[in-house]
């Protein structure tokens, strides 16, 4: 054994792509000249999938190839970028295969409703919790099984993944949180009471249990990602680590890399 790391050639080198287009018209243009250019094979054969939009089509791609597990390699079709390389029809197996890769472990969202019905759903940036009406939301905070909060009067809240800790999470005012740092972010939006909360980090193995109060004259929506439920009583949110979402990213360019230069752009 030399110990050596094996070289491009000695790997296993990516060959089978799918391709997935967003609507937008240069979206589903890319993806007519890449698939002339390189062939496609079904999704259940493909070794990895390339998703052609923006960051909202990236997450319903993995989203959608969660039971295959695939890796989603993203090129920019979109308005917003930030979970995509940039997009060129040039060399795209090369830089597939000397592409790093992000694993990604979604949230877990538990909602009851007002009516008692359960719902389940997985989100990879953020759950958030939101006012449905003109009245302010008004819930409490339990973490692990502790009230750390008895009572937050506020438009919402979210928790964040650290790779949804860019998205929402930080237009509410969130921490930009690294990849490895094994925290998710617990946020407040447009609190009123304590005026001067601005959220915590919590160990991403806490268990976050969101109570509504007077939720018939407050109610309150609960969204994953882009799953919504209304009118909900309660939300628990885990992370779940048995879920492991491959993102890939070209060489220099990784999501940490892009997380940690979020920090200082100005």
């Amino acid at each position: 054994m030399t110990g050596r790391e094996p070289t491009l050639t000695e790997k296993h080198l990516v060959r089978r792509l799918a391709f997935l287009a967003s609507e937008r018209p240069e979206a589903q243009s890319a993806r007519e000249a890449l698939v002339r250019r390189y062939g496609e094979v079904p999704l259940a054969q493909a070794e990895v999938v390339v998703a052609l939009g923006g960051d909202g089509f990236m997450l319903e791609t993995l989203h959608e190839t969660l039971p295959r597990s695939r890796p989603i390699y993203g090129m920019n079709r979109g308005s917003v970028g930030f979970l995509m390389n940039d997009y060129a029809e040039e060399s795209l197996l090369d830089r597939i295969n000397a592409a790093e890769r992000a694993v990604i472990h979604p949230l877990s969202m538990t909602v009851e409703d007002s009516e008692g019905r359960l719902h389940e759903a997985l989100a990879i940036n953020e759950v958030s919790m939101l006012r449905q009406t003109h009245q302010t939301a008004k819930l409490s905070l339990s973490i692990d099984g502790k009230v750390r909060m008895p009572e937050l009067v506020c438009d919402g809240v979210l928790i964040a993944t650290p790779a949804g800790s860019t998205a929402y999470n930080l237009s509410a005012h969130g921490p930009i949180i690294p990849l490895g740092a094994r925290v998710l972010a617990l946020t407040p939006i447009s609190a009123f009471r304590p005026r001067r909360w601005r959220g915590a980090l919590l160990p991403h193995t806490s268990e976050v249990v969101v109570q509504v109060q007077e939720a018939d004259k407050r109610p309150v929506s609960a969204v994953a990602d882009s799953y919504e439920v209304r009118n909900v009583v309660r939300v628990r949110v885990i992370e779940d680590r048995s879920v492991n979402l491959v993102m890939m990213f070209d060489a220099g360019r990784s999501l940490e890399e892009k997380v940690l230069a979020e920090q200082f752009s100005v």
